[in-house]
């Protein structure tokens, strides 16, 4: 018997568990995870000391790890010294494959395991795919990874090392999608979407759990994430909702999503402008390069919900703080995360960060996974 069930969203459709379902059988639109039974997975996450996390994992012995989450935070002071802010980084480029998408590859893979799954598709443009090729070896799980040939070598490279089988698509991110979905049907495998499948986003929250752990009673007034599909944004703030629920008492930060102009569905919804997919240009930020986010009624909601902000950011201006980072804090991170630290100057003109607040941006990918920045 498991603990959930699955919920959607936006029209509050539900359904019992189900390893092929995906998506609301009412309106389409993705699934999350409702919990009906009050089972916390303390024994998995002993390092969040007072703290009762709701998972799915009903089996312990078949939760799949390779030492995810625990990631450090640390104080930045030197790249926004002039702006009188107080900035800190949560260290998510640590986890094993380097990128903050293990926590969603280690609870999805655990449970597909769980359910008897031998067979996974999944479609990338690099972290998501290298993690769960990762977690899919370490499972046992035979998996076949998508990836548009415009995704950066180094971390094809990590999905071949892992053993996964890679189909290389000449296409955009989104005919890629289409390329996987294809052969999913063709095939009759599993697919483990990470932009889909709910269990992905019980990992991810697990980052909102460490935040509230970190920082107790003085959380950051600000927190600012690249989002493309919303993972990590989603998950967030799932975690602040169901420490409410639970009976904490916290102040909630605002959530800021930050993009890239060469891709901005988000932002465009947020300001009202209109957005299409032919729109999109190509974009060093290629884990943002979304231009069509299946769960974008949940990041709007969330922007909504945590009186956030929606922010875009040039190529040039990527490039630039991705350099800054690294020479005035030793942080070596990718392009996607690069837009946050572009965005502050912004956020903090605009007045939407005023001086003297808190503001964190977890760092979600690993520099060396990606191409160079011209310098």
């Amino acid at each position: 018997m498991y603990n959930h069930i699955f919920v959607c969203p936006m029209c509050n459709w539900q359904s019992n568990p189900n390893i092929t379902l995906l998506r609301c059988q009412e309106c389409n639109n993705p699934l999350q995870i409702k919990y009906i039974l009050n089972t916390n997975s303390s024994k998995i996450f002993s390092y969040l000391k007072n703290i009762s996390v709701m998972s799915p994992i009903s089996d312990l012995s078949k939760y799949i790890s390779l030492g995810e989450g625990n990631t450090p935070t640390i104080r930045l002071n030197n790249i926004f010294a002039d702006l009188n802010i107080s900035l800190n980084a949560k260290l998510e480029f640590l986890n094993p494959t380097g990128s903050f998408k293990d926590r969603g590859s280690s609870m999805m893979l655990s449970m597909l395991k769980q359910m008897g799954v031998e067979n996974i598709v999944e479609d990338s443009s690099g972290n998501a795919g290298g993690s769960i090729s990762a977690y899919s070896s370490r499972a046992g799980i035979n998996a076949h990874i998508f990836v548009p040939k415009s995704a950066p070598k180094p971390k094809v490279d990590q999905i071949k090392i892992y053993g996964a089988k890679t189909h290389s698509i000449d296409g955009t991110r989104d005919e890629t999608t289409s390329a996987a979905e294809k052969f999913v049907k063709e095939k009759g495998f599993v697919y483990a979407s990470h932009n889909l499948n709910p269990y992905f986003l019980e990992g991810t929250k697990i980052t909102g759990y460490e935040i509230y752990d970190y920082f107790k009673n003085d959380m950051p007034d600000h927190i600012v994430i690249p989002v493309g599909n919303g993972s990590l944004y989603i998950g967030i703030w799932k975690a602040f909702r169901e420490l409410q629920d639970s009976g904490l008492s916290l102040k909630f930060p605002k959530l800021h999503a930050i993009q890239t102009e060469n891709v901005m569905p988000i932002v465009s919804s947020f300001t009202g402008n209109k957005w299409n997919t032919s729109y999109a240009k190509p974009t060093i930020a290629g884990g943002i390069a979304v231009s069509k986010p299946p769960r974008i009624f949940e990041i709007m909601k969330v922007i909504k919900d945590s009186k956030g902000t929606a922010t875009s950011i040039n190529e040039s201006e990527i490039s630039e703080y991705q350099i800054e980072l690294a020479q005035k804090e030793g942080i070596y991170c990718e392009p996607t995360c690069a837009t946050s630290f572009a965005a502050i100057p912004k956020l903090v003109e605009g007045n939407v960060i005023s001086p003297g607040e808190k503001v964190l941006i977890p760092i979600t990918g690993f520099g060396l996974k990606d191409t160079a920045p011209n310098m």
